[in-house]
């Protein structure tokens, strides 16, 4: 029996930008970035992320940042992580040099919202950020960045620097085709709550975060 001959997908199933509307942005300082919003059609995993692109410019390797949805954080101003400040920051340094935030729907690094409060709880006991998780039965990170690597390619950016301080982001991005030119670190937004956490990414994922008092090789 013959096998029958895979034929590519048609233009109208692959991932595609479904529609594009302006979105005035208010900046943490008040002032007021100019960008359009993008939304997709035919993303790997069906959800609904969007991107933001600022400036008119087509830059050979637009500064990107990926971004992954934080409730808590960059909604309710959660001090527990340095997500909203993080965000804050990327729609600043977006809108001084223009490029694209990724918004992926990939709350609590993947798990969901209220596994990730489940997590919380966990680490009131003592627990790092993803000791927690793996107590939940979940991985470290469970975030998959096809669809940001999809998105991008919908955009015509195959050619990026990119905003994170994640060495995971840069090498998913280039397993998956997206050549990164650069790698920009985030600012440290380190406080009193979130000192844990964030001493918990440098140490189980290698995130670049120059924490004070703490050396290079630790």
């Amino acid at each position: 029996m013959t096998a029958p001959s895979l034929k590519p997908l048609s233009s109208a199933l692959q991932p595609h930008i479904r529609s594009v509307a302006r979105l005035p942005v208010r900046l943490a300082d008040g002032r007021e970035a100019s960008s359009t919003i993008h939304s997709f059609n035919g993303l790997a995993d069906g959800k609904e992320h969007v991107a933001l692109r600022f400036g008119d410019h087509d830059a050979d390797a637009p500064l990107v940042r990926v971004h992954s949805e934080c409730l808590t954080g960059d909604a309710l101003g959660s001090a527990r992580c340095d997500c909203g400040p993080q965000l804050e920051e990327s729609l600043r340094r977006l809108d001084e040099e223009g490029g694209y935030l990724l918004y992926l729907r990939q709350e609590g690094r993947g798990i969901g919202l209220y596994a990730k409060l489940d997590a919380y709880r966990l680490q009131e006991q003592g627990y790092d950020t993803y000791a927690a998780n793996r107590a939940l039965g979940h991985a470290d990170d469970e975030r998959d960045y096809t669809v940001a690597a999809e998105m991008l390619r919908a955009m015509g950016v195959s050619r990026i620097t990119l905003l994170t301080n994640n060495p995971d982001k840069k090498a998913q991005l280039e397993a998956l085709g997206i050549e990164v030119v650069g790698v920009r670190p985030t600012g440290v937004f380190q406080g009193t709550h979130n000192l844990p956490y964030l001493e918990a990414k440098v140490r189980h994922t290698h995130h670049t975060i120059d924490l004070p008092g703490r050396r290079r090789d630790d």
